[in-house]
Formats: structure tokens, sequence, C-alpha cells
């Protein structure tokens, strides 16, 4: 049999292997943590769960797939939660706007902020659906490998204006600039700015109007653990607690791994779904194409990195939905601070996810389990010492929002709580610049502008996950395993 590595555990590095061994490639996971998943990672605090994230599911049938090949069924290992609304937005004039794909309760909703926008909100979802068709079925599990393959795609990319902004377009279309957050603001979801990110991306209205938004009973983390099951059932090895320390390269091809332990062992080849720059900087150090390609992408523009506060307290909120958008008093001046700037604004939004109210049993009997996240600028935009000063400061203004728009009462009630920072994302991740969502989704750092699923030059070393083609999120990682799979299955037989 030939032997494939993938360094991480993530729900890309996941994904790969179990396609990889599902086709009869000897697969072994190599993971540093001492829990797989990656940015799925979790933690149990005073009976409660908490999911570090991705805590959005969208296109469920992506991951169905994965038992598909072996002839499973994926809710025989876990059960998806749909979660209605899709999201509440909210603003601090108290307006609300439930989001869904309940077609006449969102035209509903639109209607109370602009009635004129009904008609115009039509016109977007279909441009929306043309951008998903060519931008996500037909592009989003193919390699990028050459310039050849980006020309190919141009005719379709020129006709939905893909040089124009997500919230550019949209804005085309709909006149309430309420809307036009509501609309454009999915793009933060993959670490992109609404106001530079390109319109192809408004694809995730589509996306989700049709696939839904889930939720796995138990947590993200327990679709993680439903997925290390269908690997290891088809025979996959996964190892964790012991990072890969060095990729081991022969001239243009990689022979094997080592780790921390001291354990080493040879591949066929390896996959990385660990951060670009650490794998190329710090893995393949010893080889020229490694340090090249290191020094190459740490000039390129790093999506920001996040501020997450932890909570679980006393107490059932069934009026706070699942997934909720505390919008600022600012968009566009506060998007600026974040990914141009690199300031720390007094003012922020935050996305709130309160998983109890679908599935209890992520918290004691009569209590609650929150988090709430906030995008700042990456380590690179805004140094600082996020362990200590920063940090607290951050994480009691967060606190006293939430105390202000949603629970009044909240700090008497707060059983445990801790924050997750932009150093914890350099620390545990070895995301460069503690990126959340490795590198920013422009046009000019998307599909063949991103890192190739393939390397150039080392015809054995592949990619998955955020910093490869197609991007960040569950169905993006999720679909370039399938591309990278397609390459290494090719080049192994």
């Amino acid at each position: 049999m030939k032997r494939a590595a993938v360094i991480g555990a993530g729900f890309g590095g996941l994904a790969l292997a179990i396609r990889l061994q599902s086709a009869g490639i000897d697969t072994t996971i190599i993971e540093a943590r001492d829990k797989p998943g990656g940015r799925g990672y979790y933690w149990e605090k005073d009976g409660f769960t908490f999911d570090a994230g991705p805590t959005v599911i969208t296109d469920p049938d992506c991951l169905g797939q994965l038992w598909a090949l072996s002839g499973r069924n994926m809710a025989d290992d876990i059960e998806l939660m749909p979660v209605m609304p899709f999201y509440r937005l909210n603003w601090p004039d108290g307006t609300n706007f439930d989001y869904s794909n309940d077609e006449a309760g969102l035209r509903a909703e639109i209607a109370k902020l602009n009635p004129d926008d009904v008609a115009g909100y039509a016109r977007f979802l279909e441009y929306s659906a043309g951008v998903f068709h060519e931008g996500y079925e037909k592009l989003g599990t193919v390699a990028f490998l050459d310039f050849a393959s980006m020309i190919k795609a141009a005719p379709a990319l020129a006709k939905y204006q893909a040089w124009r902004s997500v919230y550019s377009m949209v804005s085309s279309f709909v006149q309430s600039e309420k809307l036009r957050e509501a609309l454009s603001f999915h793009t933060l979801l993959v670490g992109g700015n609404p106001m530079t990110t390109s319109a192809i991306y408004a694809l995730i209205h589509k996306l989700e109007k049709d696939g839904g938004v889930w939720f796995a009973k138990g947590g993200t983390n327990r679709l993680v653990a439903a997925m290390v099951t269908q690997f290891e059932r088809l025979g996959g090895v996964v190892r964790l607690g012991d990072a890969v320390t060095e990729v081991e390269t022969m001239g243009d091809r990689v022979t094997g791994v080592t780790t921390a332990s001291g354990w080493h062992g040879d591949f066929d080849a390896v996959a990385s779904n660990g951060d670009i720059v650490h794998t190329y900087r710090d893995l393949l150090k010893r080889s020229a194409r490694g340090r090249r390609a290191g020094r190459s992408l740490a000039h390129k523009k790093f999506s920001p990195s996040l501020f997450v506060v932890h909570f679980g307290i006393k107490g059932t909120w069934p009026g706070i939905p699942h997934h909720m958008i505390l919008f600022g008093p600012r968009y566009k001046g506060l998007l600026d601070d974040i990914y141009k700037s690199g300031v720390l604004s007094q003012d922020f939004s935050l996305y709130l996810h309160h998983p109890t109210v679908t599935d209890p049993s992520m918290a004691p009997e009569g209590c609650s389990t929150f988090y709430a996240l906030c995008p700042v600028p990456h380590t690179g935009k805004f140094p600082a010492d996020w362990d200590g000063e920063v940090g607290e400061i951050l994480k009691e203004r967060i606190l006293d929002e939430i105390e202000k728009r949603l629970i009044p009462d909240i700090r008497s009630r707060i059983m445990t709580e801790f924050f997750y920072s932009p150093a914890d994302f350099g620390r545990d991740l070895n995301a460069h610049l503690g990126s959340a969502f490795s590198l920013e989704p422009l046009l000019t750092q998307s599909a063949w502008f991103r890192v190739h699923n393939r390397d150039d030059v080392i015809s054995n070393m592949y990619f998955v996950g955020a910093g490869t083609h197609p991007g960040a999120g569950i169905p993006g990682v999720v679909g370039s395993a399938k591309a990278t799979a397609a390459l290494m299955l090719a080049d192994l037989r």
C-alpha cells in the first residue's frame, strides 16, 4: 500500500484523510494538540462544554460524502440539528432582523427595513445563485495549479463582476444600510472584509438558503469525533499530542516526517493542514523551496484574528437565538480599523453563540453556554499583551455590551469564563500573526493566487485547509480536501 501523512487534524485534514483511506491509501494523521479538531477544538469546564469553533455548519452534503465513500451514513455517527433563524441580527438602536431561508418570513423582515428592497433582494438572490453555481459548484473542489486554469475561469468571474466587493454588489441591489450589512457580513465568517472581499463570496447566501444552517448535537466537537470514528473505522491512524517538527525532503520529493517525540515515518506523500507559513518556513526549513516560499508568503495579506470570550451562566435564555450578530454603531469604519489601521476600537461588533438554546446538554441543567466572538486585528497590525491587561479590558467591555443589550445581570450569573486571543491562535495553532483564517480572501489571493493544493516544486507535498483553494469555513476546507485528494490519488496511482 502507498502511505500518506496528513499534518493536522482540523476539518480539512480529517476530510482529506478519510478520502485517502477510503481509496486504499494507508494514511496517518499527526496532530500536535491533545485533541483532534484544529480550530474545532473544545474545552469542558465546570460541567459546561465550550466549542472553539467553527459553529456554523452549512452544506451538510459535503460532509455526508465522506461517509458515502465507504457506503455508510453520516447520521449513524452524528446528529445534525437545524438552526432557525439562521441568525438574528441586532443593531444598537434595538432593530432586530431574523435571517433565514423561510421565504415569506425573510421578505417580511426585509419589508420592515425598507419595502422597496423586497424586489432588490429578489435580484440579489438571482445574482447569488449565479455565483454559487460558477464559484462553488463548478470551481470549489477543483485545484488551480496553473495560470491557464485561472484564465479559463475568468469569463465567469468577469460576468459576475468579481472585481467588485461583496458590499458594493449588495449595495447595487438594496438601499437600506442595515440590509446591506445583513447581506454582506457573511464574508467575516471566512476572514474577509465585506468592503474588499470579491463579490463571488455572495455565493454564501445561496449556500445557506439551499442547504440550511445546522448544529452538531453535543457541539462541533462531536462532528470532529464522528469524522475521527469514520477515519479509524476505515483503518486510518491518528497520532495526537506529537507535533511534526520537520518534513524531510530529498531533492524535489518529500520522504517522511519527524515529530517532537522523536518518532519518524517514511511516506509516499505528505499533506499539511497546518498553517501555510509555518509549514513552509519551519517544517520545510531544510528545503530551499520551503525557505523561499515561507519568505514569500509572509509578505501576503492575512486575515484578522479573533478575541473570543467563553462563559457559562446560571439560567436559560429561550429568547436569545443560537446565532446572533450584535452590530456596533459603525460598519465600514470598524472594518477599516480591523483590516487597515490595526486599531483596537472602542466600539465593536460581536457574533454571539448560544448552543444551549438548541442543545441543553452543553451546560448543567438550568444553565447556558455562550461565547462572544470579536474580530480584531492580527498581531502584525496590533501587537499587544493579549494574555494580560489588553485581554482583560476587552473581555470586560464585551461582557458590558452583552449586559447592556441582552442579559442585564450577566455578571451575577457567570459560573465560569475564559477568553481565547490572537496570542492563543499563534501558540496553539502556529497561526502566522495569530490570523484566524489564514490568507485574507481577496481576489488577488484566491484560486490560482492562493497556496496551491500541490506544491509547484516538491512534487509529493500537498496542502489542505484554509490557506489553500478555495479557502476558510467548513465547506471551503472540506472542498479543498476533495480537490487535494483527487491530485494525491492520481499521483499515488
